[in-house]
């Protein structure tokens, strides 16, 4: 019977304490992403990239394709501590995308993980091409910060919950990122809106455009009545009716018709859907804040940030809430 008792006791502690406390806190993530394959620790990942301008799937070390990537989109003329944070977003796209690591990768492309056209997903320059870009006098020194910067965070990726996360970034926020719901429809824990001070000295802070009513007709569709609008005068030719938690438009009135701030980011070619809108005699004026989706990694607010000292540890942890960073090596 004092057996039973004991037992019983101890179930008693696993149900009221223990259950509830992993609950919690949840269980740990694994230190390692697993790849189908056996990769072990300073082995070389091979990962293939469809090269969209010779078109033709060529297959290269995963760390020498990261390099291209973030010289692709970063300048290199950045903090090392924001390289390294744009290094280790790259890296994660890749492996989230990579068949090794049991992504699906490119569906039109089979037999290529990623593209190296950047409406596709990252941007990537060869060697040749940077140094072309850079000049004979800047490319050894930029090669090497870049090179050292991957380096650094060899294998290493973001992960929530275990998994490879969705590292999207953008080039400047302005004053908010945005959270991926509000640009998308997808609702990711990590990527909510956080607060950015960092970008306002990047030259793609603000912008105006101009676009004249004939153009915004033919952009957006002739029942915009935008020249209508304009004749009768009796509305504004353009109202912004409502804004995300980020401050970017959620929903704007041009002529007789609601869009989404997203839409007409994409359809008037504008800098960021955090703006707003006048009319000047024949046309409107939107002045943006801002550069991207602003969802995820601001590039310009990392580089102010490893301008004040963070690290690029910190850089990421910031702009990707709540997530971990693993190495895809195993042991």
């Amino acid at each position: 019977m004092r057996q039973v008792a004991v037992l019983t006791a101890i179930i008693v502690i696993l149900i009221v304490i223990v259950l509830p406390a992993i609950i919690v806190r949840g269980i740990p993530a694994a230190t390692t992403i697993q790849p189908r394959a056996n990769v072990h620790k300073g082995e070389d990942i091979p990962i293939k990239v469809y090269l969209h301008e010779a078109d033709k799937i060529v297959e290269m070390n995963l760390e020498d394709y990261i390099k291209g990537v973030v010289a692709a989109e970063m300048p290199a003329e950045f903090e090392l501590e924001a390289l390294k944070a744009q290094a280790v977003a790259a890296r994660t796209y890749a492996v989230k995308q990579m068949v090794l690591f049991g992504g699906s990768g490119l569906p039109d492309r089979p037999g290529a993980d990623v593209s190296t056209d950047h409406r596709q997903g990252q941007a990537w320059l060869s060697e040749a091409q940077l140094r072309q870009r850079w000049g004979p006098f800047k490319s050894d020194v930029y090669w090497q910060k870049i090179s050292q910067a991957v380096d650094e965070t060899r294998g290493l990726i973001l992960t929530y919950s275990g998994e490879p996360i969705h590292a999207v970034f953008h080039s400047t926020s302005g004053e908010r990122t945005a959270s991926a719901q509000e640009v998308w429809g997808f609702d990711y824990p990590y990527l909510k809106s956080v607060a950015c001070k960092w970008d306002q000295k990047s030259p793609r802070y603000t912008d105006a455009k101009e676009i004249t009513l004939t153009e915004l007709e033919q952009r957006l569709g002739a029942d915009v009545g935008a020249l209508a609008a304009a004749k009768t005068g009796e509305t504004a030719i353009a109202q912004v009716l409502d804004r995300t938690e980020s401050g970017r438009v959620d929903k704007v009135r041009i002529g007789a018709k609601t869009f989404s701030g997203v839409a007409i980011r994409e359809k008037l070619d504008l800098r960021s859907a955090n703006f707003t809108v006048e009319t000047k005699e024949d046309r409107l004026v939107f002045k943006t804040i801002g550069y991207g989706h602003g969802v995820g990694l601001c590039q310009y607010g990392a580089n102010g940030m490893a301008k004040e000292g963070r690290t690029f540890r910190e850089i990421l942890t910031y702009y990707y809430t709540g997530v971990a960073i693993r190495d895809i090596h195993g042991s």
